[in-house]
């Protein structure tokens, strides 16, 4: 990807990753779900919500690739897929080294600017 010119198009499945990870449900189910798989009850406990409505956010979750579901004996397991994370770190580092340069040039011309003003005061 470039940022001095035209950019190349972010990966496909970038908009579904931000729009799962843009509710705070969401980000906690997938914290939960960092530490292992669970079932929809077991995500469902920590929030003041039913099953159903945490088994809409899995729907968000799965069609964005961020979770996979199967069925173990009774219980419907979820589990977390970092895949998408990795495409949108991957994306973003390219802006962390947008800002980088950008805050290396900043810190260039202040110096430069200290330097000018140290010189202009020592002739006074």
């Amino acid at each position: 990807m470039e940022l001095n010119g035209y950019a190349t198009p972010p990966p496909a499945g970038l908009d579904a990753t931000f729009a799962a990870l843009s509710d705070p449900t969401r980000r906690a189910i997938l914290a939960r779900l960092a530490q292992g798989e669970a079932s929809v009850a077991e995500l469902a406990a920590p929030f003041a919500m039913t099953q159903p409505a945490v088994s809409k956010h899995l729907k968000v979750l799965q069609r964005a690739g961020l979770i996979s579901r199967s069925p173990d004996a009774q219980r419907r397991l979820s589990r977390l897929d970092a895949r998408p994370l990795q495409e949108a770190s991957h994306w973003l580092g390219t802006y962390r080294e947008f800002w980088g340069a950008s805050f290396q040039r900043l810190d260039g011309l202040l110096d430069e600017l200290k330097v000018e003003e140290l010189t202009k005061t020592a002739k006074q």
